[in-house]
């Protein structure tokens, strides 16, 4: 990802913030193996982001019946968080010579895929997501028929990725005045929920 050094963001704590605020990320890898190459996939899928190792660790399922997460097994993948995201107009800037441009936040994982098959790996996982997106659904699914838990739990394949590297980039026009950022903070604040997302980050990030 081409990141300019004023919108690069290395903090690990705000990339595991942002990651999961918005975990409903798309990992890219080859659709089949070396032996039979095919174009690259996207999945996408929502993820828990564990705090654990230098980067953080992914967790997730695919179901079974995607074969994307055979080819990505043992391999190393891209994982893209795409963040908030808004058009900027030029009207906004003090040079009546200027161009639109786009802000946005955008996170990059890379690391290996590890399946998990087994049934007690398989449900520590399906946990986390529960804990993550609906904690009041733990007891629910608990409750259900051992059988059809079972079956639920064989029709999915889960996965761990350690990260190995990552990149962040929080494009919040860091590189214009202190007006024109005034500006913009402004127009953003009463615009759509990403923009409004935009503002926040603009005020936290950005001197």
């Amino acid at each position: 990802m081409y990141i300019p050094p004023f919108n690069q963001v290395s903090d690990r704590a705000l990339l595991l913030e942002a990651m999961r605020a918005y975990s409903f990320a798309i990992l890219f890898g080859p659709q089949s193996g070396p032996e039979a190459p095919a174009p690259l996939a996207a999945t996408h899928l929502p993820l828990v982001v564990q705090d654990s190792g230098p980067h953080g660790v992914l967790e997730g399922h695919f179901a079974r019946a995607n074969g994307h997460w055979q080819a990505l097994a043992g391999h190393e993948l891209l994982v893209v968080f795409p963040g908030p995201h808004a058009y900027v107009s030029p009207t906004l800037y003090e040079e009546p010579l200027s161009v639109p441009t786009w802000n946005y936040v955008a996170i990059h994982a890379y690391g290996v895929l590890t399946p998990v098959e087994d049934e007690p790996g398989k449900e520590a996982i399906l946990s986390g997501l529960m804990r993550t997106y609906e904690p009041a659904f733990r007891d629910k699914w608990l409750a259900m028929p051992a059988g059809y838990r079972r079956t639920m739990l064989a029709g999915i394949i889960g996965f761990r990725i350690p990260i190995a590297r990552i990149e962040g980039k929080f494009k919040l026009s860091q590189n214009r005045s202190e007006g024109e950022r005034s500006k913009i903070h402004a127009a953003q604040m009463s615009g759509t929920a990403d923009e409004q997302a935009l503002a926040g980050w603009m005020v936290r990030l950005v001197p």
